[in-house]
């Protein structure tokens, strides 16, 4: 049997500009290709040439949560103060910083990080193995990933 690793995510986005900008300032995401025709946008951003997320303007509205499909994504750092850093820069953008900064994935657990909201309403995470325990969890009764 094969092993599967995650190749890269793609989303929907309704402007490509827009998204592009908060990628590249919250992950430091470079781009690695865009499309040429504005009929048919779409952006490649990675970090040293490997592709790790796809936007695609190709939808309206925002993202609906409350539709099976994608809870959110997630991204590991190596370190909290890492985590604290991306903090600055999500809040530097403008965006939904849910829980008001880094909290633990669950109550007892050393890792954890920041949740927040893209340009587009879909939920994002970045999160280190350990160092998060300095707050409490938001909810001690279920996972702080699983409820934002």
């Amino acid at each position: 049997m094969s092993t599967f690793t995650p190749g890269h995510v793609g989303l929907n986005v309704t402007d490509l500009d827009r998204s592009r900008g908060f990628y590249e300032a919250v992950f430091g995401f470079e781009c690695v290709q865009e499309s040429p025709s504005p009929e048919r946008r779409f952006a490649f951003l990675g970090e040293g040439g490997q592709v790790v997320l796809t936007l695609w303007q190709q939808s309206d509205g925002r993202f609906p949560t409350d539709r099976p499909g994608l809870h959110h994504l997630a991204f590991e750092v190596a370190d909290v103060a890492a985590v604290h850093a991306a903090e600055s820069r999500v809040r530097a953008t403008g965006a939904t910083l849910l829980h008001d900064g880094v909290v633990p994935h669950g109550e007892g657990t050393s890792s954890g990080g920041i949740f927040f909201e893209d340009p587009d309403g879909i939920r994002l995470e970045i999160y280190a193995p350990v160092g998060a325990d300095e707050r409490l969890a938001p909810d001690a009764s279920a996972p702080t990933c699983g409820f934002f």
